[in-house]
């Protein structure tokens, strides 16, 4: 019996074709990150870290100030992979971190305080911006929009976040799609 299986033979002629199409569309995410890390040089790691410890110093100032008012705050670092898609959805700020300048960002009357900043090479790149929503359905309930925008944030890139919460008032630091310490 010889069925002819136009449909079926087909498809099988074409599938290799499409192949690789096919693997970049579904691993896309997975494709980025390789690259991203591929790219990745420590050539001038010693140079950084001071940069590092001064922007760190500035935004723990901040951040305990906002924290005692309970004004709620979204900071993302920026390490190897790259955020400029999310840095131009906000407002481009372009500044040194100084602790003045997060602090009055993410007061209510600010039009930029609801959104995310984001620091890049000791520079506030963009404030007010939009970064994905964690899809994890596992997330505690009481955990707001910023919360789950640090997971998000932190789920598709090498980002360190830092979360005040407006409720409670707490700092929390996210990195690779969990809080730390809690």
């Amino acid at each position: 019996l010889s069925y002819e299986l136009y449909s079926l033979n087909w498809i099988l002629n074409h599938f290799f074709e499409y192949f690789f199409v096919i693997l970049i569309i579904l691993f896309q995410d997975q494709i980025r990150n390789a690259l991203v890390s591929f790219g990745d040089t420590r050539m001038f790691e010693k140079k950084t870290k001071t940069i590092y410890d001064e922007q760190i110093e500035e935004v723990v100032a901040a951040c305990q100030a906002l924290s005692s008012e309970r004004t709620g705050a979204l900071i993302v670092f920026e390490k190897n992979h790259g955020l400029l898609n999310y840095s131009l959805t906000g407002t481009r700020i372009n500044a040194n971190v100084h602790s003045d300048l997060v602090y009055a960002l993410f007061q209510t009357n600010s039009p930029l305080h609801d959104g995310a900043l984001i620091v890049y090479q000791n520079k506030i790149q963009s404030a007010g911006c939009f970064l994905p929503l964690s899809k994890n359905v596992e997330i505690d309930k009481h955990l707001g929009t910023r919360h789950r925008a640090a997971i998000g944030i932190s789920e598709v890139s090498d980002a360190v976040v830092v979360v005040v919460s407006e409720e409670t008032g707490k700092i929390n630091i996210c990195f690779g799609g969990k809080f730390i310490g809690t």
